[in-house]
């Protein structure tokens, strides 16, 4: 049976689903239930304030919550688009194809009621730094906001007619392997022009540097098919999400005679000191995790996104901002890797980026489309 989530316990059910999927999975690290719940929460996201969405359980005759999916359409997104695409994700099913075809359909049906004619999936209810795509390969622990799933759920996508829309490659610098002479050279050069300055964020003077990223983000991707301009309520709330773990000496901004032209956002693994949490954040748990940030070693870095603006590409920014990454972090003795943001398949400047790092592929999300036209 498809059930609404309506009430307190039927939210309660679609949060607590994975761990009864993911019990025996040492691969698996729960996310917090209460990032899970923002998302839902139309206090807390403000892609309310331009989208709506809704999520279901699947439940057998023992009334066993075996299943989940949720829906959501940003209008923003859409906007004068000829195929409109709603949006489908936080997928989770028991292994049974059927039951999947069913989430499928239930998501489908109230997307094609209001006038979508695709969906995309498995993808987020906000910005697509966390909770996207679907893991086709490379089926190890996640980093922090990265999704995980086991294999067979790329067969339920695929037999119901979902199609690649595109491949999202995570790529890891390994910081015991020297960077390529080149590369160095290159972002060297770069970092010792006259007119370009480069610093990391500063809390004390966050408001600039939030109005420095919306800036240089609306101007990055504003050419990228059904891009959605970024507003600084949606970047404070990031930034507040990131702030009990985020080092700001692994934040930076690139300016050019002082105006903002580039930054890279990353962040401790926060996977590593939440994994003995199980995804709940109470009291108790709150304090073990100042005791786990305070006494654990986190070795593994991750960019969350990196930007810049268009008129300084192929100017070799980006490469001079891991620069300034590499130089903070190296001395510290304490990284092992840095995990670079998804990059499109799409997006050859970036993988040409990566690839000259020396980076290895790590991972592949694929964020699959489906065409309701076609079905």
């Amino acid at each position: 049976m498809i059930l609404e989530v309506k009430t307190q316990k039927e939210a309660r059910a679609f949060i607590d689903l994975p761990r009864k999927l993911y019990k025996d999975d040492p691969s698996w690290i729960c996310t917090l239930d209460n990032e899970v719940e923002s998302i839902f929460d139309p206090s807390k996201n403000s892609f309310f304030h331009h989208g709506i969405c809704k999520r279901w359980i699947a439940t057998n005759g023992h009334e066993e919550v075996i299943g989940r999916i949720a829906a959501f359409i940003n209008y923003q997104k859409i906007n004068g688009n000829e195929e409109p695409a709603g949006g489908v994700g936080f997928f989770e099913c028991v292994n049974d194809a059927q039951l999947a075809k069913q989430l499928f359909c239930t998501a489908k049906s109230w997307l094609q009621g209001r006038g979508m004619k695709a969906m995309d999936g498995p993808i987020n209810f906000g910005e697509n730094d966390k909770f996207w795509g679907l893991l086709v390969e490379g089926f190890q622990s996640p980093s922090y906001g990265m999704n995980y799933n086991p294999p067979y759920y790329v067969n339920f996508f695929e037999e119901y007619g979902f199609q690649k829309l595109y491949d999202q490659f995570t790529n890891v610098l390994k910081l015991d392997k020297p960077m390529p002479l080149r590369f160095t050279k290159i972002s060297d050069w770069v970092m010792s022009k006259a007119d370009y300055s480069f610093e990391h964020f500063s809390s004390a003077n966050k408001e600039k540097y939030f109005h420095d990223f919306r800036e240089i983000y609306n101007d990055a991707w504003h050419d990228f098919e059904n891009f959605g301009a970024i507003d600084i309520e949606t970047i404070c709330e990031s930034f507040r999400q990131m702030e009990p773990i985020m080092d700001e000496k692994i934040i930076w901004f690139a300016y050019c005679k002082q105006q903002p032209i580039a930054f890279v956002i990353c962040l401790p693994d926060a996977n590593q000191l939440l994994k003995p949490l199980h995804g709940k954040m109470n009291l108790l748990n709150k304090l073990r995790f100042v005791w786990y940030k305070n006494t654990s070693t986190v070795d593994r870095l991750r960019i969350i996104v990196m930007g810049c603006k268009q008129k300084f590409h192929n100017h070799g920014i980006e490469s001079a901002l891991i620069r300034c990454l590499q130089n903070e972090v190296l001395p510290r003795n304490t990284i092992r890797e840095i995990e670079l943001a998804w990059v499109g398949d799409f997006n050859k400047k970036m993988i040409a980026l990566h690839e000259a790092t020396g980076a290895v592929k790590a991972k592949v999300h694929r964020t699959y489309r489906y065409h309701f036209l076609k079905s």
